[in-house]
């Protein structure tokens, strides 16, 4: 008898669950790291999932700080269902940031029903510009777009450090960080004296977008027919790179505007670290989500929970507040394992 390891498809009914399982999986295998610092892992995870919802005030923190993975998600989905394998998302983000500072910058005196559309329109025009290279390099000459992207991404936070300690430095305190934008450049609250900002809605109204132009349009449908097989849809008659290259864009456009969802609605200036890494959460966020829109949305909550909840753990039981990182470390790499294992079963072969 021996181990035998044969291609087979999971069944339909077993892919929704993958998440679910993914999310176990992850929780026990962490939960020996809770157990080191001598805590009950059952109270830690009821810190982690549970706390976070027992309030208005945790609740509204947990939108917060779900918007920005909202944004960084659905780009990633949007690129990676079109077959362009985006981890730029960080950078892309940056750029958005860069471009909503330098433009609200400018809006003093003018109506926010002006400044808002043009923060808005030039963030998404910024990280359209950040992808443009590598979407370019795939599409003309083949060239990888997984390395360029991403090396993209430290050149973009090169960038925003050289602006914060050059010209954008703050005259008084002399800390590097950008001077504050125009009050009509501030996105509106969404409810008082909170810091939920109108970008939640512009993420909510973008992953509606994306489910229709990915599930009832023409070119979403050939989207998912190059993302599949490039050859197969090349043969079919699709215009490959011209599909490859507007998915690439619009992921880029999307990324650009979860920087300026941060700058217009949380901080108000630029600083080194207006991201905290929500670029490279977007991946998780998108492989969590199955590559789903409204999964993706979902997935951007869920780690808003366990953002919100490392707090809270953290304070209740001493834990450090970087298990949360852990987590949603090991839950990318439980996920992708699972969608790979998906495809194959072991059995026992009879040699």
């Amino acid at each position: 008898m021996g181990l035998k390891i044969e291609r087979n498809p999971a069944p339909v009914w077993f892919r929704p669950l993958i998440p679910l399982l993914a999310i176990a999986l992850t929780f026990a295998i962490t939960s020996t790291l809770v157990l080191l610092v001598k805590a009950n892992p059952l109270q830690a995870y009821y810190y982690f999932l549970a706390e976070p919802l027992s309030s208005r005030v945790s609740i509204i923190e947990v939108l917060v700080k779900s918007t920005p993975l909202l944004l960084t998600g659905a780009a990633v989905t949007f690129a990676f269902v079109g077959g362009f394998w985006n981890i730029g998302a960080e950078g892309q983000l940056l750029a958005g940031a860069t471009a909503a500072t330098a433009i609200g910058l400018q809006m003093d005196g003018v109506s926010p029903l002006i400044a808002l559309p043009l923060m808005i329109a030039g963030g998404f025009a910024a990280g359209m510009a950040w992808v443009l290279i590598p979407a370019l390099m795939r599409v003309k000459l083949a060239i990888d777009e997984v390395v360029t992207t991403l090396l993209l991404n430290s050149v973009a936070l090169l960038g925003v450090s050289a602006l914060l300690n050059g010209p954008w430095r703050d005259p008084i305190s002399q800390w590097p960080q950008s001077p504050e934008i125009a009050a009509s450049a501030m996105f509106p609250k969404l409810i008082p004296r909170s810091r939920l900002h109108l970008g939640f809605v512009l993420a909510i109204v973008i992953i509606v977008v994306m489910w229709f132009v990915l599930s009832r349009t023409a070119f979403g449908l050939r989207m998912r027919a190059v993302g599949m097989s490039p050859d197969a849809a090349r043969f079919a008659g699709i215009k490959v790179e011209r599909t490859l290259l507007i998915s690439a864009l619009a992921s880029g456009g999307i990324a650009g505007l979860a920087g300026v969802s941060e700058v217009a609605g949380i901080h108000f200036h630029l600083i080194d670290a207006i991201s905290g890494g929500n670029g490279y959460t977007g991946i998780i966020v998108a492989t969590l989500g199955g590559l789903n829109p409204w999964g993706a949305g979902l997935a951007a909550l869920f780690i808003g929970v366990i953002d919100t909840g490392s707090q809270s753990v953290s304070r209740a039981l001493g834990v450090p507040v970087y298990l949360g990182d852990v987590i949603l470390a090991t839950l990318l790499l439980v996920t992708l394992a699972m969608l790979l294992l998906q495809r194959y079963r072991v059995s026992w072969s009879r040699e």
